[in-house]
């Protein structure tokens, strides 16, 4: 009786096999880069109620982050300036600029701007900014803003650079060291590129003697 298959035929078991476990592991890349942070938010630069450019103000004036952001260190939010900040300077600078008439607008009425929000963490993270900008309360060394920011100074319209994600998160507790500056310099832009080559290992000792210690454990971001 001649056989109803060829001899190739017996290869195809192998090859669905090998091909289903291809198909297998670029569904787990796919979703694994294509669903996460790094993709989704990395370059979200929402259009804003007013045409605020940092470049201009933190970079070509070099206004420190803590002028409009005010309750940085104090609070859990970084807070947006109230419109009266942007007054401060604005009853005298460009008074009748088309581009402030919103924030005009804000202060007769007293309606707050509606700023958009940039960076946002699911509801069930909780993340305390005076913590970190104050981890110099143990020895002189806290986080800047541009580790988590980037370099706004240079950002016409802010955008994420970071994917803000339990990984990157957890990267940096893991390994202090690398991330921390000293205190004074919390809002100083380009010094993560031109930082120390030996300010990981000072931070190492200044971790040690402090006991500086990052939590990892679940309760710390989730409670």
């Amino acid at each position: 009786m001649a056989q109803v298959f060829s001899k190739a035929s017996n290869r195809l078991p192998l090859i669905a096999l090998v091909g289903g476990l291809g198909f297998l592991l670029f569904t787990i890349w796919f979703i694994s880069y294509y669903f996460s942070p790094k993709y989704t938010d990395v370059g979200y630069a929402p259009k804003q109620p007013v045409p605020y450019s940092h470049q201009f103000h933190a970079g070509e004036l070099g206004m420190d982050c803590r002028y409009c952001h005010s309750n940085v260190e104090n609070g859990a939010i970084a807070n947006l300036p109230a419109t009266q900040t942007c007054m401060n300077c604005h009853n005298q600078v460009k008074p009748e600029s088309v581009k402030l008439l919103p924030v005009r607008e804000s202060w007769a009425s007293g309606k707050p701007i509606e700023w958009v929000k940039v960076h946002m963490l699911p509801e069930y993270a909780h993340f305390n900014h005076s913590v970190h900008v104050n981890a110099g309360s143990k020895g002189g060394l806290a986080v800047g803003c541009e580790t988590c920011h980037g370099r706004v100074d240079e950002m016409e319209v802010v955008s994420q650079v970071q994917p803000l994600s339990m990984s990157w998160c957890l990267e940096c507790h893991a390994t202090p060291e690398k991330y921390l500056r000293p205190a004074e310099l919390i809002t100083k832009m380009g010094y993560d590129q031109s930082r120390p080559a030996d300010q990981e290992a000072k931070n190492l000792e200044v971790i040690k003697k402090k006991g500086i210690a990052p939590p990892t454990n679940c309760s710390a971001c989730h409670y």
